[in-house]
């Protein structure tokens, strides 16, 4: 035990003498600082000294603790930790291995009567504590700002430490075996960056693969999403026109009147536009490329890590401990909601044995590889 101590301490140090671990963490808290300075009242938004005005965005719609549980969410989350932290997080552990058989240090450690499985093991736990140590850090930095700035104490927050090292985890479980293969750190880190935009590209097509068949199914007309979409946009660029009619009554009172009318006159008119969606629904069995792509890619995505899954997991559980609701949906037809809401539904019925399990099993697969090659390589 004392030697797997001091061969943990040793990793440490080599992590803490890159200056990167501080770097990192100075990061960290200039964003956590940034957050705190973005204060919310009843007018709008206050960033340090300056007022920025906001009909939406005020204590009247919004109180405090919910706003900044939101930033928490979609900032600290969604952009700090799932995507700029980890790309520093993996620059900052890649040299791990690579340095460790390169340098010397290696014929120092087997010189010892310790085995090459508990090295391998030690220095890959140290790689992860690196992690788990800076995101302790920033939930708790975050929780005394939602704490003292919004009011209410949220211990879920803590929640981001476990499956934010799970998260990381599945990437340097890549990287040590790349690292232990190429005894190269700049091949194991841009190699393991390039996994993860695989892995993220399988599973951004799955889901999109995922969402056409749903929308097949409930029989939404593309062409009227697509109409749709443009006269909201046609809407929005007319509203400063709008502006004026209060200033003619009489004269919008005319425009208005011969649409009403028109969509009672015609109810004749009006039933053929929703029976193609209803055709569409009754042929939306009638798919089997797309069913068939589908589960390829389902299969493909199944054996390999879930990043985005992962995280997904993370924000949905702290929704459901801090109390945050969910993003209203936009205006849209009844039948692209519906296809959206079953979207939803097929995404977070995905069991945590199927997202983290399998997960874990190919960790598992890839470590097992590294540790083989670790450990029979001559030094």
């Amino acid at each position: 035990m004392t030697q797997t101590w001091a061969i943990f301490l040793e990793a440490y140090r080599n992590l803490n003498s890159k200056k990167l671990f501080w770097l990192v963490l100075s990061l960290s808290v200039l964003v956590v600082v940034a957050v705190a300075c973005i204060g919310i009242n009843e007018k709008g938004l206050k960033a340090a000294f300056w007022q920025i005005d906001n009909d939406v965005v005020n204590t009247k719609q919004m109180p405090p603790d919910q706003f900044y549980k939101m930033i928490f969410v979609q900032v600290g989350i969604g952009i700090w930790l799932s995507w700029l932290a980890t790309i520093l997080a993996v620059i900052s552990t890649a040299g791990i291995f690579p340095d460790l058989l390169t340098s010397g240090s290696i014929d120092l450690f087997v010189s010892k009567p310790i085995s090459r499985l508990r090295l391998f093991i030690t220095e890959y736990a140290a790689g992860l504590l690196f992690v788990a140590l800076q995101v302790t850090i920033f939930s708790a930095a975050c929780f005394l700002v939602i704490g003292l700035r919004g009011g209410v104490w949220e211990p879920g927050l803590f929640l981001a430490v476990p499956i934010m090292v799970c998260f990381f985890s599945y990437l340097f479980s890549v990287s040590s075996l790349l690292g232990v293969v190429t005894r190269s750190t700049v091949a194991a880190l841009l190699l393991t960056l390039l996994f993860w935009f695989f892995v993220w590209a399988v599973g951004t097509t799955e889901n999109t693969l995922l969402m056409f068949k749903t929308m097949q199914k409930r029989g939404v007309d593309f062409a009227a999403v697509q109409a749709e979409a443009n006269a909201n946009k046609q809407k929005t660029a007319d509203k400063p026109k709008t502006l004026d009619t209060p200033e003619h009554p009489a004269e919008a009172q005319p425009a208005d009147k011969p649409k009403t009318p028109d969509t009672h006159q015609h109810p004749a008119e009006a039933q053929p536009a929703d029976k193609p969606k209803t055709d569409a629904a009754g042929d939306s069995n009638d798919s089997p490329a797309l069913d068939i792509a589908h589960r390829i890619v389902y299969g493909v995505k199944t054996v390999l890590p879930k990043t985005t899954e992962t995280i997904a997991l993370l924000e949905r559980s702290l929704m459901r401990f801090a109390k945050l609701p969910q993003q209203p949906p936009g205006p849209q037809t009844k039948q692209m909601q519906a296809a959206q809401l079953e979207f939803v539904e097929i995404i977070h019925g995905r069991s945590i044995a199927w997202v983290v399990g399998t997960s874990l099993g190919f960790e598992v697969f890839v470590l097992f590889w590294a540790a083989v090659f670790f450990c029979r390589r001559d030094y």
